[in-house]
């Protein structure tokens, strides 16, 4: 069965003519049609003037930062099926500031001149060839994912390297030192010396972070093998003390030989032991200098104190900082941050207090940091700054944090934030998955503040708030976002003069000042409005309203919310959560393309019409559309009369496509976009990786088979297991129906 047959077809014969396009308008004012346009009637006259409904400068906040880009003329190379630079560290060899070192997970190291203007990058490693990893896809787990100088680089040549490998046909976490031999233009990929070779069942929690700390020692963070819930033995690798998985390792290598290749230091909790060679011993690991870690993602040494901070990223339900000390339990999987997650935890002793915890309205994965220790912000300085991967969110919090702090808001970057660095200074970067660096700097402060009232933010008509604002355009998608079965109406607000572009992939972008408004109703009341601005410093941000019993107006819900409406349970996102679904992989706005926007629409003029043909005929577009409808690409209504087939990856494209995808956020490397084929949405008769839900012989997709199907069996559930995991609190019975059809229909991959 065909899996994207027009989309992808006609995808093609588009690319070369369609590279940007502008957005259109309408009002409510009935007017005489103009003759038909080509490509059919307008829904619409004109644009209408909107002076009203635009994002502006972002709401002001009491954080004292901003984010810059830095060596915006550096761009990193991409390896082969790679879809994009996957950057995960960058940092500085011991007293040189003249030079940066990048990790790309791909395999690479690239080096460069620390200079504003610099353009070009070399080589100092390629270790591509010894990686047991999938390089196409960004949210792989595995790949080179550390780095470390030896602190007395390089007088003394080694550099240690953390990668995943394979070793006699199996996946292990691999520590190995290297050496320069041309006084440090390059590391020499044939001095490898393996020093640690830890079996991993899975392929993800790999940790990866390794340094060395003030002591001299090595620490190398791993995660507990894998998986969900750590399901390993009966307390779980986090708490078992026999297996290198889920702890803090501390190893020392002053002497390394290929006899022995590293030595234990004296005061590690267990160094009388033999050495747990492969991962795991017959006793305590004498290699463990901390335990009860997940997946500790970025950790460093605070240069001053020489505390360890670090960051652990949780199951479902909160992400911690810890400060981790010598012999300390952290709780996986016993508990997730500071509460209670299995009660099978053995006789360990009992686990240390996170520093703090946030919860999934604020992030998804956390990425552990710095303590700010440079001279550009004084008021930073000795504060923790880390962040979380999905949301983009910073923050940065102080030591005297007891025993727990539940974070707020943070600074919305806008970033995948792979991992932090550090110069020679004391100065913080931010490493962004995609390629880019960014240096934490003074903020400028200035903003606004968002109305609180609905009424009160020029997107609404302010005497009757239910209705939109006159510069508004309505819109709505082929193929929509299941939202718990509310109703939505959709407006887009374009500032007056600037248009729409359209990228690569066929999503609209929006120019700096465009806001998109949605309503939500339940039955006939109307109980959210969101809106999704693009503000001045061209990052989207989200806000959303409640409407009071009454219907006459919203108030703004600032961290998100949920209450019980007609028996039903409803979910205000908070500001964090708008971003873990508008992601920027998807070009944060969702149902906005040329595939979902092309079909007919009934507008206020009366009139049912084509959306790109009336988006088109008001002369918004930039440049104007030179093909009809019908030469465009399409993406069927689910709940429609095209093929099953068609509508069942429609539903794919917009209830999972958003996240998985290339670049997304989602774990794993499927990709539900409508244009890929089904043999390479990497679903297809492919075992799950993320858990089989109590499915016998599961498949990702089961050909023939919706029971033998997670992809079906987690739209079929509300929870934890749920797809998508956030923002849903009821099944939609009809999406599970075309699914179930499509896959019992199926008799192959192609």
């Amino acid at each position: 069965m065909r899996s994207a047959p027009r989309f992808a077809a006609s995808l093609v014969a588009q690319a070369a003519a369609l590279f940007l396009v502008g957005c259109g308008g309408g009002d409510d004012n009935e007017v005489p049609p103009p003759p038909p346009p080509p490509g059919g009637t307008s829904g619409l006259d004109t644009r209408p003037a909107n002076t009203t409904c635009l994002a502006g400068d972002p709401p002001s906040t009491t954080v004292s930062i901003a984010v810059q880009r830095v060596f915006p003329n550096l761009t990193f190379p991409l390896a082969p099926t790679a879809t994009s630079r996957q950057t995960i560290a960058m940092l500085q060899a011991p007293g040189d500031g003249a030079r940066w070192y990048v990790v790309q997970k791909t395999g690479s190291i690239r080096v460069f001149d620390n200079t504003a203007n610099v353009s070009t990058s070399t080589e100092f490693i390629n270790l591509s060839s010894r990686l047991n990893s999938n390089v196409a896809s960004d949210n792989d787990e595995r790949g080179l994912l550390g780095m470390a100088f030896h602190p007395n680089y390089p007088t003394n040549p080694r550099v240690y390297l953390f990668y995943t490998g394979t070793t006699g046909g199996n996946l292990v976490d691999r520590v190995s030192e290297f050496r320069t031999l041309d006084g440090g233009t390059t590391l020499s990929a044939g001095t490898e010396l393996e020093l640690l070779n830890v079996a991993d069942p899975e392929g993800n929690h790999n940790g990866g972070n390794i340094a060395f700390g003030p002591d001299g020692f090595l620490y190398i963070g791993i995660g507990d093998g894998g998986g969900a819930n750590d399901a390993h033995g009966s307390i779980g690798n986090g708490q078992l003390l026999t297996t290198l998985l889920g702890k803090m390792l501390r190893i020392d290598v002053a002497s390394s030989t290929m006899a022995s290749p590293y030595a234990i230091p004296p005061s590690n909790p267990y160094s009388a032991n033999a050495r747990c060679t492969g991962g795991t011993g017959a006793a305590n690991c004498p290699e463990i200098f901390a335990y009860g870690f997940r997946n500790p993602w970025r950790w460093s040494f605070d240069r001053v104190s020489g505390q360890l901070w670090l960051n652990d990223v949780g199951q479902g339900t909160l992400e911690e900082v810890d400060l981790v000390t010598l012999g300390g339990n952290y709780g996986w999987r016993c508990r997730e941050g500071n509460l209670p997650f299995n009660a099978a935890c053995g006789s360990n002793p009992a686990p240390i207090e996170p520093i703090a915890v946030y919860g999934r309205t604020l992030g998804q994965s956390t990425t552990g940091g710095v303590v700010y220790r440079g001279s550009a912000i004084p008021s930073l300085h000795g504060r923790y700054l880390f962040g979380d991967f999905v949301t983009g969110n910073l923050w940065h919090i102080s030591r005297s944090t007891a025993p727990t702090m539940t974070m707020g808001a943070g600074l919305s970057t806008g970033l995948n934030i792979a991992s932090f660095g550090q110069d020679v200074d004391g100065e913080a970067y931010i490493v962004h998955l995609g390629g880019t660096l960014h240096r934490i700097v003074p903020g400028t402060g200035g903003g606004r503040q968002l109305p609180t009232q609905l009424s009160a933010t020029g997107c609404v008509n302010s005497a009757t708030p239910s209705q939109p604002a006159t510069g508004l355009i309505p819109y709505a998608p082929n193929a929509p976002f299941f939202s718990d079965s509310a109703v939505k109406t959709r407006w887009l607000a374009l500032p007056d003069g600037l248009n729409i572009t359209i990228d690569a992939s066929n999503d609209f972008d929006f120019p700096n000042g465009s806001v998109l408004v949605k309503n939500f109703r339940i039955g006939t009341a109307l109980v959210e409005t969101r809106l999704f601005m693009r503000h001045s410093d061209g990052l989207w941000a989200g806000y959303t309203y409640e409407w009071n019993a009454g219907g006459t107006d919203a108030t703004r819900v600032v961290g998100g919310k949920t209450v019980t409406i007609g028996g039903q349970t409803w979910q205000y996102p908070s500001e964090a959560q708008c971003l873990q679904c508008h992601t920027a992989a998807a070009g944060r706005t969702l149902g906005l393309e040329i595939g979902t926007l092309n079909g007919d629409f009934g507008y206020p003029t009366g009139r049912t019409a084509n959306q790109l043909t009336t988006l088109n005929t008001i002369s918004t577009l930039t440049p104007a559309l030179t093909l009809t409808p019908a030469q465009l690409p399409v993406i069927p209504d689910p709940a429609g009369s095209a093929p099953v087939g068609e509508r069942a990856r429609a539903y794919l494209h917009a209830n999972c496509s958003y996240c998985h995808r290339p670049g997304g956020t989602a774990p794993g490397d499927q990709d539900f976009r409508y244009t890929t084929t089904l043999a390479q949405t990497n679903t297809c008769d492919i075992t799950p990786s993320f858990g089989d839900l109590g499915i016998t012989d599961p498949r990702r997709i089961a050909p023939g088979s919706a029971a033998r199907s997670v992809v079906v069996a987690r739209v079929n559930r509300t929870g934890a297991d749920a797809m998508p995991p956030i923002m849903r609190h009821t099944i939609d019975t009809a999406g599970v129906q075309l699914l179930t059809t499509w896959v019992n229909g199926l008799t192959s991959c192609n």
